[in-house]
């Protein structure tokens, strides 16, 4: 029978565990207006990519435009208002000035009259004029240094309307500011459930700014593999057909333990290929160990009363017209897991020896067969 054959290889065989789980986005952002108000625009659509600080919808600013407005006049008017005060502290400390030199003035010429009295050349009516003028002054001084003090508080109340008022101002522009909703991150726009027109509040949702070039899996792994489990292991996502379709690493190992459930919470880290999508249930391969290995194809194997046999190619007696032949022998296998389309052996086979791939199911123990050239077909008797 002709039989097409492959040598036993070895290998790097896995230790893996599979888990399922759902993709999540590392960043991502519900984006709620900061006031409330009604859309009056939209500006941008589902699946559209942003950059941060770009437009997203536009609330009815009237209101907020008014507050602001208002809040810029009255600015104003507090800053003329300080400018007033300002001016009246300028007139009073310049007429302290004025009354401090007066004041020095007439202390002089109470000083000379009192001397001049004293010799007697004047009279005690001319040192009594002297003092009245002195005190007057001195009067005049002090009435001066309460109008500063005055003026002073005046302009500290006026320099804090100004600045209750700027505040106030910020307070009103900033809420004007806030009628645009920006996107807080770059990425990618998800659904968008209102449209213009809808009367939105701080609680309801706009849309969602969603970053996908990379995602977490969060991964629940029993205890049992608690001494394996670390920070680095590489892990496969597979497709249905079980084909890997991206690969990440253990990225963060949960300190604690689900006392419910006795899992460890594990996240894998993986850069999106553009296949994965936030939110999507994967399967997902952790690969505990890589060893070097025999393996041999799956369609080697063959099944009979719970145990696995594969055919190996072994020299026979001569044909009777002489010419060496060869023989199919069949050779119970220990199997380990099932690597893609390969099986790893643990006993059974050895490196180099040729096993039988095609027509296993019409062999026997012992029968001739001759190795069929590529392009033959494999496994029916020759013509």
């Amino acid at each position: 029978m002709p039989v097409q054959v492959e040598n036993v290889q070895t290998s790097t065989v896995e230790e893996s565990s599979e888990f399922v789980g759902a993709l999540e986005a590392q960043e991502r952002v519900a984006l709620r207006p900061e006031v409330e108000g009604r859309i009056v625009e939209i500006y941008v659509s589902p699946g559209q990519s942003v950059a941060q600080g770009d437009a997203i919808a536009q609330l009815r600013p009237d209101r907020d435009e008014a507050a602001v407005s208002g809040a810029a006049a009255s600015v104003a008017a507090a800053q003329a208002a300080r400018g007033t005060a300002a001016a009246r502290l300028r007139s009073a400390e310049a007429e302290r000035q004025r009354a401090a030199a007066d004041l020095e003035l007439q202390t002089t010429e109470f000083n000379r009259t009192q001397t001049l009295v004293a010799e007697g050349a004047q009279s005690q009516q001319a040192l009594d004029q002297a003092r009245n003028r002195r005190d007057t002054a001195a009067a005049a001084l002090r009435a001066a240094e309460e109008e500063v003090r005055a003026a002073r508080a005046a302009l500290g109340e006026a320099e804090a309307l100004v600045a209750r008022n700027q505040a106030e101002q910020a307070v009103a522009t900033e809420d004007l500011r806030n009628t645009q909703v920006v996107a807080p991150i770059a990425g990618t726009v998800g659904n968008v459930p209102v449209k213009v027109g809808d009367y939105v509040t701080t609680s309801d949702a706009i849309t969602s700014i969603i970053q996908n070039q990379a995602l977490d899996l969060n991964l629940s792994v029993p205890i049992e593999r608690a001494g394996d489990l670390r920070v680095g292991l590489p892990v496969e996502l597979m497709d249905d057909q079980g084909e890997p379709i991206a690969t990440g690493r253990i990225s963060f190992v949960s300190p604690e333990v689900d006392t419910a459930n006795q899992l460890i919470l594990a996240k894998a880290s993986f850069p999106n290929n553009g296949r994965l999508k936030d939110g999507q249930f994967v399967r997902a391969r952790v690969i505990w160990s890589t060893t070097p290995g025999v393996v041999v194809p799956t369609d080697a194997v063959t099944r009979f009363a719970g145990q696995t046999f594969v055919f190996v190619v072994e020299p026979g007696d001569a044909a009777a017209s002489g010419e060496p032949q060869q023989i199919a022998r069949q050779r119970a296998v220990k199997l380990g897991r099932i690597q893609g389309n390969s099986y790893q052996v643990i006993s059974g086979i050895e490196p180099n020896e040729q096993v039988i791939v095609s027509g296993v199911l019409n062999l026997s123990d012992g029968v001739p067969v001759m190795i069929a050239p590529p392009g033959a077909s494999p496994g029916a008797p020759p013509q």
